[in-house]
């Protein structure tokens, strides 16, 4: 019997409708889509075959703060689902722990907060695991993509006890462990490629042809932190009177055109850039040609291009603290970086920018190239967003307090917040993208909510409010707000007491810590009204 005979007119029709549109690549991703699905369903070939053998489980679980360790899981569960297999993601927060006894394969992308702690969201899932109920788990296969950041002392360390852990409970590893920086994308895409060519090499899949494994790169959303939205700044003014020992400043940024929706506790992300004094500093120091070209992942950018936008280069990491001490050969660099003096270490690097490093241990010669070679590319800053799009349609707000302290006999500004402070007046444009948050979301339009927010932390509050204006909402809403000084420091004032007017927000308790002789805190208010707090809870 012919392949064709198989399928009716109709059938046949619409297959040589589909491949006659289909490029190579997606004919790729077919057959492989449809083998997958095939040995899913565990179909006999013809007349008097055996059952296929069927795939593994494959679980992707991800514990995740601020959305990178999401985004990779989703990236992995993409292709896995072009390489044959079948796969389910979970949120570690949501994740029934006890089932892992009846997982096959798991991988896990899970990154580091605080000091070598695991995501908020992840605790009780880390929590079980660490216990004496965590089960055996022989049979288990695992790979862990651990996500971090290298200035911690503890870096990667939540994935760090998870691959350790579930090593010790007997399970065993498809790959070894990767350990990631922020700038993860090049490790976690070899480590994606790395488990999957273990998953599929010499299986088999449902139509008898090995399982195809893409190599195409992953689609990017239509505006994210590679590809942000060029957004115009509406409004950038301070929000503190005159004598505040802070700059807190309101910044209202225009979203028309982006397509860019976001939900009560999310945050903006912003590509943030240099300042071009650091940026000038380095130059002289090193004696470099601002208009040197240097390559960055296949790209070639001038050196002044690259310092301003592309790399780090105020924060002193162990990579180029170690890139630095091969160059000057110091002495004192060498003894810090022997394993007994790791607390050292990390003192020195969180007392010394870069600039101070290059300072104090002078190299001449340097090579362009190899300088920034060794430095880590920008990040993105996050801020929580103070607005809501029911209530400000097409914008965003944001609510922040400018770094500054001294260092070394030096003032210095934090990245994004002194760029925004001092350099982005009404008209200018910023690059931006949405990070989701969904472990922090407004409660339904009934539930009392008790909101606790000091300086800035309060930002998401007011989005909350104006949410909760613009719907109608009838649950009641408490709010604890703390700063250092009530004449010159309460943010948002006016506002707060608007809402308090027309019932939106039902009662707010304050804390001005500096005017009295005894520091006052959010914490003396709210043991205060425990008895209230506990009714409300």
């Amino acid at each position: 019997m012919s392949a064709q005979t198989n399928l009716n007119a109709e059938q046949l029709q619409l297959v040589e409708s589909l491949t006659q549109t289909l490029s190579q690549d997606q004919l790729h991703w077919v057959a492989g889509y449809f083998a997958g699905l095939d040995a899913g369903r565990g179909q006999d070939v013809g007349e008097g075959a055996d059952t296929k053998e069927e795939h593994r489980k494959l679980a992707i679980l991800f514990g995740s703060e601020t959305g990178n360790a999401a985004e990779i899981a989703s990236s992995l569960h993409s292709e896995t689902q072009k390489s044959g297999l079948t796969s389910s993601v979970h949120d570690m927060a949501d994740y029934k722990v006890r089932k892992i006894t009846e997982e096959q394969d798991i991988l896990i992308v899970v990154s580091t907060h605080g000091e070598g702690e695991p995501p908020q969201p992840a605790i009780n899932f880390f929590e079980f695991m660490e216990s004496r109920k965590a089960p055996r788990l022989d049979g288990l296969r695992f790979s862990v993509l651990a996500l971090g950041d290298s200035t911690y002392e503890f870096y990667c360390q939540a994935g760090a006890t998870l691959d350790e852990r579930l090593a010790s409970l007997g399970a065993s590893r498809l790959v070894s462990r990767v350990d990631c920086d922020v700038d993860y994308e090049d490790q976690a895409e070899a480590w994606i490629r790395s488990v999957l060519e273990e998953l599929v090499s010499g299986k088999e899949t449902g139509s008898g042809q090995t399982a195809y494994l893409s190599a195409s790169p992953i689609p990017l959303a239509r505006h994210d932190k590679r590809n942000p939205f060029m957004a115009s700044i509406v409004e950038n003014i301070p929000i503190v009177g005159t004598g505040s020992s802070k700059a807190t400043r309101h910044i209202e940024i225009s979203l028309s055109g982006s397509g860019l929706a976001y939900e009560p506790g999310d945050a903006l992300g912003i590509v943030a850039e240099n300042e071009p004094v650091i940026v000038e500093q380095l130059l002289e120091i090193l004696s470099f040609d601002a208009e040197t070209i240097v390559e960055l992942k296949g790209a070639s950018f001038s050196l002044v291009e690259a310092l301003a936008h592309r790399f780090e280069i105020t924060t002193l990491t162990p990579r180029f603290l170690d890139y630095w001490t091969m160059l000057s050969e110091a002495n004192c660099l060498k003894r810090l970086g022997q394993k007994e003096n790791a607390a050292e270490r990390a003192a020195f690097l969180q007392s010394h920018h870069i600039a101070d490093l290059l300072c104090k241990f002078p190299v001449e010669g340097v090579m362009p190239q190899g300088f920034v070679s060794a430095l880590r590319p920008l990040q993105p800053r996050l801020y929580s967003l103070a607005s809501s799009l029911s209530f400000a349609p097409d914008e965003a707000h944001l609510t922040i307090a400018p770094v500054r302290y001294e260092l070394n006999g030096d003032w210095r500004n934090g990245v994004a917040s002194g760029l925004l402070a001092q350099h982005k007046a009404p008209d200018t444009q910023l690059p931006v993208y949405i990070q989701e948050n969904k472990h922090f979301r407004l409660a339904d339009d009934d539930a009392p909510i008790i909101m606790i927010g000091a300086g800035t932390g309060v930002a998401p509050y007011r989005a909350f409010m104006q949410e909760r204006e613009a719907r109608g909402s009838t649950g009641k809403s408490w709010l604890f707000f703390g700063e250092r000084n009530f004449r010159t420091d309460f943010l948002y004032q006016v506002e707060w007491q608007d809402w308090i007017r027309d019932g939106t927000l039902d009662r707010m308790d304050v804390a001005f810590s500096r005017d009295q002789a005894e520091k006052v805190y959010i914490q003396h208010r709210m043991r205060e009204q425990a008895r209230d707090i506990y009714a409300w809870l």
